[in-house]
């Protein structure tokens, strides 16, 4: 019973308290010793290279936008899909930014990027750590002999040549360009969603067109079989009226199939099984299509997630050179310890301890491993000055082309619109002058053929021009930060 009497109080009053007084020993003699050798100061050094941004085959002006008005042009800024007006799509834009897998992964894989980078970062910061000792010994006759510690250590490399900074800070830009690769990911994410949702309106229009064109088909074969009965129609008419009737209904499970197909995709794109996945109808000519205004190439530089991803490395590149440079010279470490011990509970923590040490290390011989990360550390920055400059010239290609297929996919929708209207006031006077007897019901029936084709056409004019501007916007970078845009963004997608 004395013995818990005894421990009782010393639980509760003198345990809390050691651990701290160990600890701040430590510090304290870490933080005597930086003053006393003048070092704390002198962390600032670094043998980084100054980055300049690479110079990139930038022209002044874009080919595609010189002869083209920004009368009606919109800006690209995030959430650039709200600009087709179309709630239906903007769901599914929505959707899939909070749903979708891929996303989900590239989201994760920042989260972890930054996680290493606060590993590479920890380095600059002192390390202390506790520990605590109890050593019970037996010796002659019963006597029992006990003995209790309680320890704090700490260390701090003084990082006089910047090589923990360099290390540091080249984790924390590929952060930052995983940061920008997971934009990279949300930008193609919208699009394809925006161009999968226009190809399944398109396909749905297409279907009907073609299951039209096979009705009348089949009205004609009708009536050709009649003529035949009546002498007036041949065999062979009938025979190439029965293979046309063919190839239209042939025509048809294709388009189902490719519907079905894109259907899917759009399902997958927003994070759900294809099961019962359906999409609301929307007339294709009735989607406004927005005019991206032209952004200069040097803006590029700053609005495309790809390029400044690419950046990002290079300069995470640039600094483990610095980092290379660093690692061939003499560090300086400083170590202390301290705590309290005693050989008895009654007098427990009541002797303390404390030391201190620097230590300064140098590398004279390593077969040449120093020398070997330096030149590859200076190789991966030529690496990712040529990837760079890739990028902004793939970027420049891109938006020329883009640029490109908007404008002559809006003449080719115009000429298609001149036919589509011309086929249907042929039909319309087909009709007429078959009322008035003047021509037979095979005219009419041929021009009605002719009219669907024309619609079809039209119908994958349309699709094109929309694809287009979805291209346009995907190419000046579809507003910076997609998925900095929010709360719902930004954090891991749910599984819904």
């Amino acid at each position: 019973m004395s013995g818990l009497s005894h421990s009782a109080p010393f639980s509760r009053v003198v345990r809390p308290r050691a651990p701290r007084l160990a600890v701040r020993a430590a510090a304290y003699a870490i933080y005597a010793a930086v003053c006393a050798l003048g070092l704390s100061g002198l962390s600032g050094c670094s043998l980084v290279p100054a980055y300049r941004r690479p110079s990139a085959p930038l022209a002044q002006h874009l080919d595609g936008a010189a002869g083209a008005s920004l009368a009606d042009t919109v800006p690209v800024r995030s959430g650039w899909w709200r600009e087709y007006h179309d709630p239906a799509l903007d769901a599914l834009v929505e959707r899939s930014l909070r749903n979708n897998f891929t996303l989900a992964s590239a989201i994760a894989s920042v989260e972890q990027a930054r996680g290493n980078a606060e590993k590479a970062g920890a380095p600059q910061y002192p390390l202390l750590s506790l520990g605590a000792t109890f050593d019970r010994a037996h010796q002659g006759r019963g006597s029992t002999t006990k003995t209790q510690s309680l320890f704090a250590e700490a260390s701090y490399e003084v990082d006089f040549w910047g090589f923990n900074a360099a290390n540091a800070s080249a984790a924390d830009l590929l952060a930052r360009a995983s940061g920008f690769d997971r934009d990279t990911v949300a930008l193609t994410l919208t699009a394809s969603v925006a161009d999968t949702y226009f190809q399944v309106q398109s396909l749905r229009r297409s279907l009907a067109i073609a299951r039209s064109i096979a009705d009348d088909a089949a009205h004609i074969l009708q009536l050709l079989l009649a003529r035949q009965e009546a002498g007036i129609a041949t065999e062979l008419q009938v025979q190439q009226q029965r293979n046309a009737l063919a190839t239209f209904h042939a025509a048809v499970p294709a388009l189902q199939q490719q519907l079905d197909t894109n259907t899917h995709a759009l399902a997958v794109l927003v994070g759900t099984a294809p099961e019962q996945f359906t999409v609301n109808d929307a007339a294709l000519d009735g989607i406004a299509i927005p005019q991206p205004r032209p952004d200069l190439p040097v803006g590029l530089l700053e609005t495309r997630p790809d390029i400044r991803s690419k950046e990002a490395q290079l300069q995470s590149a640039n600094e483990s050179v610095g980092a290379a440079r660093a690692a061939f010279l003499p560090n300086i470490v400083l170590t202390a310890d301290g705590g309290l011990s005693s050989k008895s509970l009654s007098h427990f923590l009541s002797s303390p301890f404390a030391s201190l040490a620097t230590s300064l290390a140098a590398p004279l011989f390593d077969g040449g491993a120093l020398r070997g990360q330096l030149h590859a550390s200076q190789a991966a920055e030529a690496k990712g000055v040529a990837d760079y400059r890739q990028a902004v010239v793939t970027a420049l290609q891109d938006v020329e082309d883009s640029l490109s297929a908007a404008q002559q996919q809006q003449l080719a929708e115009a000429a298609d619109q001149a036919a589509a209207d011309a086929a249907r006031k042929a039909a319309t006077l087909a009709q007429a002058q078959y009322r008035l007897g003047t021509v037979d019901f095979l005219t009419v029936l041929d021009a009605q053929r002719t009219l669907y084709q024309a619609e079809d056409t039209l119908v994958q004019a349309r699709l094109a021009r929309l694809q287009a501007s979805v291209s346009l916007f995907r190419a000046f970078g579809g507003g910076f930060g997609v998925t900095d845009s929010g709360t719902a963004s930004t954090s891991t997608p749910s599984r819904s």
